[in-house]
This record gives C-alpha cells, sequence and structure tokens, in this order.
C-alpha cells in the first residue's frame, strides 16, 4: 500500500450501480483519505437512478458520477481493486499492486423482492463492506 492515501477501484459491468454506490458510500465514510474510483467492464453511460436514491437515503451522494470504463493505469497502480457482484470479469495487468477481490453482492431480487426495498439490501450488503474496508485499510470514519 502506498505511504499516502490508498487508492481503491470498484469494478461492476455497468458502472451505473453496485460500483458506483461503493464508491460513494465509501467516499461518504472516509471523505478524502482514500482516492477512491469505480468502473465498468461495459459501462452503459449512465447512473441507476433507484441505486443514487437508496445511497442519498444512506446519506450519501452519486450526484457527480459518471458512468466509465476501465483506466488500465489506474487498475495497474490501485491499492485495492473490488469486483461487485458475479457478473464483471477483470483481467489482471501487468504490474499491477493489488489482487482482485470479489465482493459477491446478495441479490434481493432473486428472492422477489423489488424497488426500494431491493436497492436497500444491496446498498446495506455493500456499506458493511466498505466499513469493513475503511477499517483495513486504517481509515476509520472521517470526522
Amino acid at each position: 500500500m502506498t505511504t499516502d492515501r490508498p487508492t481503491v477501484l470498484f469494478v461492476c459491468v455497468s458502472n451505473g450501480g453496485k460500483s458506483q454506490m461503493a464508491e460513494a458510500l465509501l467516499r461518504a465514510h472516509v471523505g478524502d483519505a482514500a482516492a477512491i474510483h469505480s468502473a465498468g467492464t461495459a459501462p452503459k453511460g449512465k447512473i441507476n437512478a433507484e441505486s443514487a436514491a437508496s445511497v442519498a437515503r444512506a446519506g450519501a451522494s452519486m450526484e457527480a458520477a459518471t458512468s466509465k470504463a476501465i483506466d488500465r493505469d489506474l487498475l495497474r497502480t490501485a491499492d485495492r481493486v473490488i469486483v461487485l457482484g458475479r457478473d464483471a470479469q477483470v483481467e489482471p495487468v501487468e504490474g499491477m499492486k493489488a489482487t482482485i477481490e470479489r465482493w459477491d453482492t446478495d441479490e434481493p431480487s432473486v428472492r422477489g423482492i423489488e424497488g426500494d426495498e431491493r436497492m436497500d439490501l444491496i446498498r446495506d450488503d455493500i456499506q458493511n463492506r466498505v466499513e469493513a474496508l475503511a477499517d483495513e485499510l486504517g481509515l476509520g470514519r472521517r470526522p
């Protein structure tokens, strides 16, 4: 890990939902104590409105979020690379510092849970993981 701020990259397929949620929740939790990014393996170019609303209900914001592709230089230099969900596949690049981790976030829709309840369950799972990550990185909660 770097001696300055750690760099974290969250990845999902579209970069419109789960990875953006993780980015916003970690930023709300640690502020600028880490360099926090998200990207998609096949970005759709738009942010999922239901994801953004759920994050807002938790006191975080995806307002400035933009869906974007993976930057190979960022992938190479990030201290942590975390793939959210089962669908995104990220191939390591030469010289990567981090190993690729996967957060297999529960999908409530397979149990018939939809709407705000679905998004809030996904958000809560990601938030719990983000808080544990912040502790692992020694970042705690911002004042």
